[in-house]
């Protein structure tokens, strides 16, 4: 499904109002920014490749949908606060579209949870974190080239520091007993997202 389709898509399945076209095309010119790499609109496609999949595991599907729009709204990498900004964009744009203040919370809930510095609990929570970390599992050339795009987006921090911090943060990722939080995604992509990280911590001089 094309991604202005899917838009739609996802406000009837919020049973909300579509905005208005201003609210779409801002959004994509944020994934579009000159700055980003792999936090563009191939990033949101691939997410909802994702979804479509695994959309029968959502408890509320245009929750999870919307908090996939928004989660990487902003992206700024020299910033620690972009998930937070992202909800609250998210929020402003479904608090004018009339989106109560429940559906506005659970949102901002899911997005703060692509932060992946803590479990996800909710099934929506767990449904959204295993869609934004399925690079991990992707094929090795998708995966390497994902790799690429992510050094590109801090090409402004020196080599011996972005692979340092970026070592560390696969590790914790190969640390965890499993690296997704739903079996559906365990089955799928598992096995693949270890192989890829094993390769890339062997890759940073790290194991």
């Amino acid at each position: 499904m094309a991604l202005r389709d899917r838009w739609r898509s996802t406000w009837s399945d919020l049973g909300l109002p579509v905005p208005a076209s201003r609210v779409l095309d801002d959004l994509l010119s944020r994934y579009s920014e000159a700055s980003r790499a792999y936090h563009t609109t191939q990033h949101l496609e691939e997410c909802f490749e994702q979804f479509a999949l695994a959309s029968h595991l959502s408890r509320r599907s245009g929750e999870v949908q919307i908090a996939l729009w928004f989660h990487d709204a902003i992206c700024d990498t020299r910033s620690p606060q972009n998930e937070e900004r992202s909800a609250a964009l998210a929020t402003e744009v479904l608090a004018a579209a009339g989106a109560s203040t429940e559906i506005q919370l659970r949102v901002s809930d899911l997005v703060l949870a692509t932060r992946h510095n803590a479990p996800p609990t909710s099934e929506d929570a767990c449904l959204t974190v295993d869609i934004d970390l399925s690079i991990l599992g992707a094929s090795p050339s998708r995966f390497d080239e994902y790799e690429l795009q992510v050094r590109r987006e801090y090409s402004w921090v020196p080599d011996p520091a972005f692979q340092q911090a970026r070592a560390s943060i696969l590790r914790d990722f190969i640390a965890r007993p499993s690296v997704y939080s739903t079996d559906f995604f365990r089955e799928r992509l598992e096995a693949q997202a270890r192989s890829n990280l094993t390769r890339s911590l062997a890759r940073l001089g790290s194991d």
